[in-house]
């Protein structure tokens, strides 16, 4: 089995530094950019499968992703969704500014999103990192045990904290849970799976020009 699994492109609420979440935001233009540059150098990817989160800026991600090798395939690639690779949930925070000159969110503890994040609470209404990360997991246990998909190469469309958090288990410094940032928007971070066990063979890969990478998100001094 060979995974690339993709944060998606670029959206509204990114670009304002807001806090997205649950929030059903569809790409800007430069996210579709963005996915389909990265999508023309994947092109000889033969991707057997789509998995995405639900959310319309994952799933545009996925669509638009894999354009290029069902073009050069010649065949339709199937797309399913599954909510355990949703974004964090930010509850009624949901859309609140979130960087230096917008900051909203009414949480003094915010920092520990990106200082400390397995100990990050979250909203009164929303969920815990933790929670993300058994979520998550849970997803991610049952794709590389299924026997169904043990010879197959699937694109998996998610998000920065939902793929930082199922990943996390493979990452060398597994004590880093943003590994130094939040992933670049359309980054890929492809993994092999022998028999049950993943190996990340190569982490966030950007497949466009450094220039145009940004961190939306970060900790502020507030």
């Amino acid at each position: 089995m060979k995974l690339y699994i993709i944060r998606h492109g670029e959206t509204k609420l990114n670009a304002l530094g807001r806090l997205q979440g649950w929030t059903d935001e569809p790409l800007n233009q430069n996210g579709k950019d963005l996915a389909i540059i990265t999508g023309e150098a994947l092109k000889e990817i033969p991707f057997d499968l789509v998995i995405t989160s639900p959310l319309k800026r994952a799933r545009e991600t996925g669509e638009l992703t894999v354009a290029a090798s069902e073009k050069n395939f010649g065949r339709k690639i199937p797309i399913i969704e599954d909510r355990r690779i949703m974004e964090f949930n930010w509850g009624c925070w949901e859309g609140l500014g979130c960087l230096e000159n917008n900051f909203e969110v009414p949480d003094p503890n915010y920092n520990i999103f990106y200082t400390d994040a397995f100990h990050y609470q979250g909203s009164p209404d929303g969920e815990s990192v933790a929670d993300v990360m058994e979520r998550t997991a849970d997803f991610f246990n049952e794709l590389i045990a299924n026997p169904d998909y043990q010879d197959k190469t699937i694109l998996i469309a998610t998000h920065g904290c939902a793929l930082r958090a199922m990943l996390n288990s493979l990452y060398e410094n597994r004590d880093s849970f943003w590994q130094e940032h939040v992933p670049y928007n359309c980054a890929v971070t492809i993994i092999d799976v022998q028999n049950g066990q993943a190996k990340i063979t190569a982490k966030d890969k950007i497949y466009y020009d450094e220039s145009l990478c940004f961190d939306h998100y970060k900790v502020i001094d507030k």
